[in-house]
Order: structure tokens, then sequence, then C-alpha cells
């Protein structure tokens, strides 16, 4: 097991049996995600996609809360008759929207582990995952109605397409927090569990993937989160050229060997 964190940081992170572990750890906060936290959660998912020893992605926090949003008190915005027209559009494209995308973009599966309140850019941390898994006790609060904010870090693009629109706008308009389990009988959630058992569950699922053909659910990503956004003849075209590219690794023919000999394949993620 690697790990590059020291005692007192504010984003935990190893890599253990070809996961990479990243962790809010801001208990204080309820893992308000400020700036420094977020550019290091953008360079460690980049740094994820690059590197072909980790093969899967666990995201999680410390503490009760998974992230409250946005910690902006390090950063109090200007006032209106001070600011420039354009400053808080290019703000929101090189912060929560940055990081939604990284999640998004990441060549390996992302799971979050998600032990408690997530909230506002905190809910869309979450959502932006491939996979989500929550503790009992877990919440997602689309906060912004609360504060006379409009939804940001791609919060209007997820949710209707994980809810469809009617959904999605009564959890916008009217900011009730969802507990886990009606999270789960939406759809927002793949898998609900007792909060002592969140981080083994995490464990199980992302060693699972990390021993699956890194190549093909990197390309198998990309084409679903893509088929939100095209026609049929543009997601045909795209699933003919990962065909292609998948194809030509290794684990392609380590896969169809396994099932012409009758055994196991042993992927290397190559």
């Amino acid at each position: 097991m690697a790990s590059d964190a020291a005692d007192g940081d504010e984003i935990l992170h190893r890599i253990d049996s070809g996961v990479s572990w990243i962790t809010l750890n801001r208990p204080e906060a309820m893992n308000a995600v400020n700036r420094d936290q977020r550019e290091r959660i953008i360079a460690l998912l980049a740094g994820a996609s690059a590197d072909p020893d980790v093969r899967a992605v666990v995201l999680t926090a410390t503490g009760k809360g998974f992230c409250a949003g946005a910690d902006l008190r390090g950063a109090p915005a200007a006032p209106a008759t001070e600011r420039v027209a354009g400053d808080v559009a290019r703000m929101i494209r090189l912060g929560a929207q940055r990081l939604i995308t990284a999640v998004l973009d990441c060549e390996k599966p992302v799971i979050a582990a998600v032990n408690g309140t997530a909230a506002g850019i905190g809910a869309h941390l979450a959502l932006a995952c491939d996979l989500v898994i929550a503790a009992e006790g877990a919440r997602f609060i689309e906060v912004f109605v609360r504060r006379g904010l409009v939804p940001d870090g791609g919060g209007a693009y997820l949710l209707p397409r994980l809810l469809g629109p009617q959904k999605a706008k009564e959890l916008m308009f009217f900011g009730d927090a969802v507990a886990a389990d009606e999270a789960a009988r939406l759809g927002l959630v793949n898998k609900v569990v007792a909060a002592e058992e969140l981080e083994a569950a995490a464990r199980s699922w992302a060693e699972r993937l990390a021993q699956g053909p890194t190549r093909a659910l990197a390309l198998t990503k990309q084409l679903v989160n893509a088929s939100l956004d095209g026609d049929r003849a543009t997601a045909l075209a795209a699933e003919a050229a990962a065909q292609e590219l998948n194809m030509s690794t290794a684990d392609a023919h380590e896969g169809v060997a396994g099932f012409v000999e009758r055994r196991t394949p042993k992927y290397r993620g190559r």
C-alpha cells in the first residue's frame, strides 16, 4: 500500500491493491471543499487516469459529512458593484465545473462512498461518480435554493439525466434532504449499507473493478456518458470506434482466450 498523505492533510491519499483512495479530511467543516482541496482532487483524478497501476478510484470522507458544499469563507465574494462582467461565470467554470468534469472524465471507474451529508457541490461530486454507495445515515441536499442561488457544478446537467426533469426540479426547487434509502429508490444511489460497512463495501467493489479489463471499462464509461448527449448515429459510431480501440488491448485478447479455454481470464489493465 502506497500513501502520500501526512498528518493534518486536508486530502488523504493512498493506493492499495490497484485502488486510489481519495479522502476529504476536514471533518470539522463537514468536508466543505476549499480551493486547495479541489485542485488536489482534480490532480489525483488526472493522475489515476495516467497511472496504469491505478485501476479504480474511491472518493470518500472522514467524519460525519461527505461534503457540505463549497467552502467560500477564505474567498469572500466582491460586492456586485465591484464585479467585472464575466467574473462569476469564470469562477464557476474554473472551480466547481472543473471538479465535476474531472470525475466524469477520469479514465478509471470512480466509486463514491458517501459517509454522511452530501450537499450542494458535495451532492454533485458524489452523483458524478460512476457508482455510489451510501451509509444509512447519508443525505443528499440540493441546498442552493436555500441560499437564493442557482445550482452549480453541473447539477442541472446531472440530475435530470439521473431522475428525469420533473423530479430534478422538485429537488432543486425545494432543497429538501433526500435520505439514503430514498436516494436508492430514486436511482441516485446504487447501494445503501450500515455506516460501519461502508469502507468494506467500497473496497469490495473497487477491488473487483481493479481486477477487470481496465481499458474496456474506460471505454464503456465514455460510451455511456456520451450517449446521454448525442443521437443514435453518433452513439453507434462511438461504440464501433471503442470496439476497434479495445480489441488492440491485451485484456481483450485475454478475455477471449479465457472464454475459449474455459478458464477465468486474468486481466492486467493493459
